[in-house]
């Protein structure tokens, strides 16, 4: 499937590039998806000078944990109210993409950016009908929208360098790495999700159509 990125119908959204994910020493930090800013700076640049749409994503939940649900079985800096939490530092946006004044910021409590938010009503108002997708985790926050978008009929572009995970420690199956995670999670969203594009290659299609 080849989808492609044209302005009018395309929009960004950058899913969790928080400093809960980004800063080093974080409980939930993803040192790969610092690494991987520049490239992610450069398609948002892209999209202000060509008119698309940026939507960000924030993981937060209710200050007395009363929407965790199943999250504090999995997460313990959660069940710590050490992550996620309302107004603190780590929800916020890493400062190198930080939204502008016109961007949309969506705040959501669980992996999908679809699930109990308002982002359909506001793709569906713009007449979007296109989402590059890039951010952090590949297989979780950002794979789960990616899934939900095509469910809605979204035409998926999922950015296989400017989606970042971590490794996976031995959970019974063995250990898991970076790298074997984003191989299978691009190559499962390529066969039946949507298109699975460089960021190289998404600047050049908002560029040119």
């Amino acid at each position: 499937m080849d989808f492609e990125a044209e302005p009018g119908r395309t929009g960004l959204l950058v899913i969790d590039m928080t400093n809960e994910f980004l800063k080093a020493g974080s409980p939930l930090e993803v040192p790969a998806g610092r690494k991987m800013i520049p490239r992610l700076k450069k398609v948002i640049e892209t999209c202000r000078t060509e008119d698309v749409p940026i939507i960000y994503t924030r993981h937060v939940l209710r200050e007395n944990g009363s929407n965790a649900g199943l999250l504090e079985e999995f997460y313990q800096a959660v069940k710590d109210e050490k992550a996620h939490v309302p107004c603190s530092d780590g929800v916020k946006i890493h400062e190198e993409i930080s939204p502008e004044k016109k961007d949309i910021v969506i705040t959501k409590h669980r992996y999908s950016a679809f699930y109990e938010t308002d982002l359909d009503s506001i793709l569906r108002n713009m007449g979007i009908d296109t989402l590059v997708i890039g951010g952090v985790l590949t297989n979780l926050c950002c794979e789960s929208t990616a899934r939900d978008a095509m469910f809605r009929d979204y035409r998926v572009i999922f950015l296989r360098d400017c989606n970042a995970t971590f490794d996976l420690p031995d959970l019974g199956f063995g250990e898991v790495s970076k790298e074997e995670i984003q191989k299978s999670v691009c190559s499962t969203i390529a066969f039946g999700i949507g298109s699975v594009k460089t960021s190289k290659n998404v600047i050049k299609e908002l560029k040119t159509n």
